[in-house]
């Protein structure tokens, strides 16, 4: 099998493997669940345009993440349907693991580089007539509910991970673990680098949140029963990483092994280096800030207008945008949006932190503000939650029912490649609101201000590198994060309130000037700083060649 269709830039010749959980490639591939999927399409993107030797690894997973539909009152519904794909190529090559003393067979799939010009993939399965039905379960959900099962699926990966890419015969230099699900391939590396810093010498590591959830911890002893430590005891593991804990963390763990990692924002960096201080022996853990690949997401009309000072075809152009934005929302609501109207997207993954009823925080002032007949505003939600997150799930549902009230709001389902790139070139305003110092990175912002659409936010994550409020973007600054909880939201919400309606709302009418001005600056300075080739650059200046030669 010919892997790369490009010839490698001698300055990117260091061999990487990158491990992760999801791709977000394309819309027919279901192999990604949201942000760290699409980071790590965009990256493959990237590796491809700069001629990287960089190959992906992954999971083919039979049912996806999940189809995101709507029960018969419009409120959510998750929808497990099995995929099938005719673009990928069966390698014929299997591999064994064992899971629980038992041995499972691993079967790869390659996505070649020219199909979707990314580098190429490597995608495993345990869903093979090889299997019984138990061992064919691990491949079949992204994210598996299941602790033993998503055990099972991060030694699929790692112990499977590399030991497919022995036998493929294709030679690695450095492993790039992107968040920790792949920890194993450590393990199994072990047996090929005794020495704890010669193995160093070969494994990065990207940590992507700040949230419990998103570091993940298991029994050790769960970990050892199950075959996450390869043919190493718990013990021996143990001795090696100098962390005797009971309760196993990935993230700890993979700072262990690695001779550099990254954050991926500077706030997360100086978050993450807070939040893991007590790791003894730890690696370094450096800022390389995420970016998002511009060539797939950024609409060519608008950057050709952009390009040749053309501010009346930008902005009659976005309104084209707009009109194919709104035949989606007439299609899934029955509502018709004015393409003249502002309009507000709030999309992402449906989760607390993010606040996606931050805006509803006082319903009568919503009202207020989405019948305000001098200054109309048009604003649509859409996100998947966690498929067995309730309360997520139960978030989504009320501003479904919520929307119902009015003509001017929208609930979209579906949330995945194609939604997302409709809603960025659609958006007037792009809303992010986590809590502070809880966002990492959030780069979808990123992409819709490629697209014309100005990033209001919370002053987290990437915004903070970013924003220049009212020249390029505009920004909530954050409340005390020392305060209670439910204080931080209050105030929070109402700065965003205050400058919705003093600033933004006014402006997008008053000042049509001055709006094409803040669009077009924040379509300048995303494209120069946040597009992944700056990224996959650092990646290779700062962690894969770092140390190695």
């Amino acid at each position: 099998m010919e892997l790369f269709s490009y010839p490698i830039d001698e300055k990117y010749s260091t061999k990487v493997a990158y491990f992760s959980m999801e791709f977000a490639i394309d819309q027919a591939l279901k192999t990604y669940s949201g942000g760290l999927g699409f980071l790590a399409g965009s990256h493959m993107r990237s590796a491809n345009h700069l001629r990287q030797a960089t190959i992906g690894v992954g999971m083919l997973w039979s049912f996806g993440y999940y189809d995101q539909v709507r029960n018969e009152d419009n409120t959510m519904k998750v929808d497990f349907r099995r995929k099938f794909y005719y673009f990928i190529e069966d390698t014929s090559v299997k591999v064994e693991v064992k899971i629980n003393s038992k041995p499972v067979v691993v079967k790869s799939y390659f996505l070649p580089s020219k199909v979707f010009e990314t580098a190429p993939v490597i995608l495993l399965t345990t869903d093979c007539l090889e299997n019984d039905y138990l061992s064919r379960t691990i491949s079949h959900k992204l994210y598996d509910v299941n602790e033993n099962t998503r055990i099972a699926q991060e030694i699929v990966l790692g112990i499977g991970g590399v030991k497919m890419l022995d036998a493929l015969g294709i030679k690695i230099d450095v492993y790039h673990m992107n968040e920790g699900h792949s920890l194993p391939l450590v393990f199994e590396l072990m047996k090929k680098y005794p020495d704890l810093d010669e193995l160093k010498k070969h494994v990065v590591f990207t940590t992507h949140t700040p949230e419990k959830a998103g570091n993940e911890e298991h029994s050790a002893e769960l970990l050892e029963q199950m075959g996450f430590f390869g043919d190493f005891s718990l013990q021996e593991i143990q001795q090696k990483l100098n962390y005797h804990e009971s309760n196993f963390s990935l993230t700890v763990a993979a700072l262990k092994v690695s001779k550099r990692a990254n954050a991926v924002s500077k706030i997360h960096h100086k978050v993450s280096n807070e939040m893991w201080d007590f790791v003894k022996d730890r690696c370094e853990i450096i800022s390389i800030t995420n970016a998002q690949n511009m060539h797939y997401w950024a609409d060519k009309h608008m950057l050709t207008y952009l390009q040749e000072h053309e501010d009346y075809q930008l902005v009659a152009y976005k309104k084209h945008l707009k009109k194919l934005l709104f035949e989606e929302v007439a299609d899934q609501t029955g509502k018709l949006f004015d393409p003249n109207v502002l309009t507000i997207v709030w999309a992402r993954r449906f989760v607390e932190y993010k606040r996606p009823w931050l805006l509803i925080l006082d319903m009568d002032r919503f009202r207020r503000f989405v019948m305000n007949k001098d200054y109309p505003v048009q604003i649509i939600w859409a996100g998947k939650p966690y498929p067995y997150d309730y309360r997520g799930i139960g978030m989504f549902n009320e501003i479904v029912l919520m929307s119902k009230e009015f003509k001017n709001v929208a609930v979209l389902t579906g949330y995945e490649l194609r939604l997302s790139k409709m809603l960025k070139q659609g958006a007037d305003i792009w809303l992010n609101t986590p809590r502070w110092g809880r966002e990492a990175s959030g780069t979808s912002g990123m992409s819709a201000a490629a697209n014309g659409a100005i990033h209001f936010s919370i002053d987290d994550g990437w915004h903070a590198e970013f924003e220049k409020d009212g020249i390029n973007s505009f920004t909530i600054p954050h409340a005390d994060p020392g305060l209670p909880v439910e204080e931080i939201d209050r105030r929070d919400y109402l700065r965003m309130m205050e400058k919705f309606e003093n600033v933004i709302v006014p402006m997008y009418y008053d000042d049509p000037n001055r709006w094409i001005e803040i669009v077009k600056n924040g379509m300048i300075d995303v494209m120069n700083y946040f597009d992944s080739a700056r990224m996959v650059d650092e990646y290779y200046k700062k962690l894969y060649d770092f140390g190695l030669k």
